[in-house]
């Protein structure tokens, strides 16, 4: 792997794409610490020393933006607005006729659904930017700092005006970057950006372990979370290369004194179909009953058992809701983004069939029926995995944004292997060796 990467240095263009890359991820580094105008930036750091990684409810919207957030920085929203915005359009292609129609048309329709997603993009981050400024403003953000409230001096409406829009031109920038890397650098410029976001974190995360621990100076605890760490690296390489390969013939066709066709192939239908976004769309949906409470102040009843069930990682009832969210959100993605009929009706017109079954109908019955045995132990992974912070935070008495947490290890492997597979596929067009073997 280590000459792979020498030869992708020596190839002058995959060099130039290389380092390209590397000097966005090093510009969006920079923009992630330099704070929004109308921030107390010394109470904010005295909050975070306070804080000491307890992030609380904004921790997931943390880890994404690279520890920004908390920090309030003009990258503060990071790349949370369209990570939003992509899933939002790509729910409503199944509802919207046109969105459908456009996805259909190919590379042109895709172009007007990204300049959708662009729109969409900035205007989530003009009402997330006006929230985290109204929650700063109130000390919500820091709730166990003395001087939480005091973060935003000036109340004026042209300050948090300012602020808004430098939080807002950041997430377009951000945008910007991650399709420069896309066009100009190794491909997939948002996810490398989101990977970047959340192993930014991963050191200080460690580190923090390392000085809680009690055995041997907290050097056993740190080893045996690079372990666990390594073994869940091995276990999501595996699942996530994993899949069901359906094979499909297609039959010969005559036209004129040639012959088409006659070709054997595979539908390809991973065990985890979905992604991470089960866990994204589980985490953030458990978000919303804390932050009702916590931004009414209410004393009631309902309010009460929210706070003790529903905002601690390590309650069994906040776990199981958690598991079961995953479960549910896994079968909705996967029946909402692929879609049996279809593919059954495209295999039908060019001539496609699967041996022993039926073109049509049968066929889209037998992949329903393939999709739902094979999305089970898809959907178990991913609730598994996302329980991992809570055995850690019971047993190494770790904070709930533990480094190994399922949500930041699904994407930093599931980018990595996907960075790497690009890059392996320009070597192999210059006759060397990749990266996987």
């Amino acid at each position: 792997m280590l000459t792979a990467f020498a030869r992708a240095f020596k190839t002058p263009d995959l060099r130039k794409k290389l380092l390209f890359t590397l000097g966005i991820i090093v510009l969006f580094r920079l923009g992630q610490h330099v704070p929004i105008p109308g921030i107390d930036y010394k109470n904010v750091q005295t909050c975070m020393d306070l804080a000491k990684g307890q992030q609380g409810l904004f921790g997931l919207v943390n880890m994404f933006s690279g520890g920004a957030l908390l920090q309030i920085t003009i990258f503060a929203l990071g790349i949370m607005p369209y990570i939003t915005a992509s899933i939002i359009l790509q729910l409503l292609t199944v509802v919207i006729p046109r969105l459908e129609a456009l996805k259909k048309e190919g590379q042109t329709g895709q172009a007007k659904i990204t300049q959708y997603t662009r729109y969409l993009t900035v205007a989530l981050a003009i009402l997330q930017g006006t929230g985290l400024v109204a929650t700063a403003r109130s000390g919500s953000l820091f709730q166990s700092c003395p001087v939480g409230s005091q973060i935003v001096r000036d109340d004026s409406i042209f300050t948090t005006a300012v602020m808004v829009i430098t939080m807002t031109a950041g997430t377009a920038l951000i945008m910007w970057l991650g399709e420069l890397v896309t066009d100009r650098g190794i491909g997939n410029g948002m996810s490398i950006l989101m990977f970047v976001s959340i192993a930014a974190g991963f050191p200080s995360a460690m580190w923090s372990i390392k000085q809680q621990g009690k055995i041997m100076g907290g050097w056993l605890e740190f080893g045996l979370v690079i372990v666990c760490g390594l073994a869940m690296v091995g276990l999501v390489v595996f699942v996530e290369q994993a899949q069901r390969r359906i094979p499909v013939q297609y039959a010969k066709r005559m036209i004129g004194r040639r012959s088409y066709g006659g070709t054997s192939t595979y539908i390809p239908m991973k065990v985890n179909q979905a992604g991470v976004i089960p866990v994204i769309f589980a985490s953030s949906l458990l978000y919303i009953p804390a932050l009702i409470v916590q931004f009414s102040q209410s004393k009631a009843g309902w309010a009460n058992w929210i706070s003790q069930n529903l905002v601690k990682g390590d309650h069994p009832i906040y776990i199981t809701a958690y598991f079961l969210l995953i479960v549910f959100f896994a079968f909705f993605y996967v029946a909402i983004s692929f879609n049996p009929e279809e593919v059954a009706d495209n295999m039908k017109k060019y001539g496609g069939f699967i041996p022993g079954i039926r073109a049509g109908r049968p066929t889209a019955e037998y992949l329903s029926y393939v999709l739902n045995r094979i999305t089970w132990p898809g959907a178990l992974y991913l609730g598994l995995i996302a329980l991992v912070p809570t055995v850690a935070l019971v047993t190494l008495n770790a904070n709930q944004n533990f480094p190994f947490g399922g949500t930041s290890i699904l994407i930093i492997v599931g980018v990595g292997l996907e960075t790497v597979k690009q890059i392996e596929s320009q070597l192999q067009q210059r006759h060397y060796e990749g990266f996987l073997r």
